[in-house]
């Protein structure tokens, strides 16, 4: 096997270059090991910090039982108290993701409650929560979807009796000559 570079201090930028486009073709593995080797090199490296944090959430869906724990396991070493909330609420989204596809065939109630509580993590964590129209089994989701689809009806009804009355009231002027009674 041949031997492998070590890197040096130089090499830290375009390596963490490396490691971005690696997690941008969904090679998150890759990416890691070069986060990796950049922290071993400097340990307080910030963006190679996020850059690591951001590969083991790419891996959650991807069956790594480590990845989850290791992501929490960074939240501590950022400096910034709004970047550690802020990745912190990412860990905690990306982490629901896969989960919430798993059960949601199985259960719409249960992932709607699901979404609920990671929606509240979220804004907890200071990321915005965008709510989702989740399932029409609970009370507020089925009013909302009712509301709905009562203003759509009310819209298609204005919009042909618009259109009709136009079409039908709508008459050309006549031309009258000048001279002619």
């Amino acid at each position: 096997m041949p031997e492998l570079k070590a890197l040096s201090r130089e090499g830290v930028a375009r390596a963490l270059d490396k490691a971005e486009r690696y997690r941008l073709l969904n090679e998150p593995a890759e990416a890691e090991s070069i986060c990796l080797d950049v922290l071993r090199l400097e340990p307080d490296n910030q963006q190679a910090l996020v850059a690591l944090l951001l590969s083991l959430t790419d891996q959650f869906d991807h069956d790594a039982p480590d990845a989850v724990s290791q992501a929490q396991a960074l939240l501590p070493r950022l400096k910034d108290d709004y970047a550690r909330a802020y990745y912190a609420g990412i860990v905690a989204e990306r982490r629901a993701q896969p989960q919430a596809g798993r059960r949601a065939a199985a259960s719409p109630t249960a992932s709607c409650a699901r979404r609920c509580r990671s929606t509240r993590r979220r804004r907890a964590c200071g990321r915005p929560a965008t709510t989702t129209r989740c399932c029409a089994s609970t009370p507020a989701c089925a009013s909302w979807s009712g509301t709905r689809t009562r203003r759509r009806r009310r819209a298609r009804r204005t919009s042909r009796r618009s259109s009709s009355y136009f079409s039908t009231s709508c008459r050309q002027p006549r031309i009258r000559r000048i001279g002619s009674v």
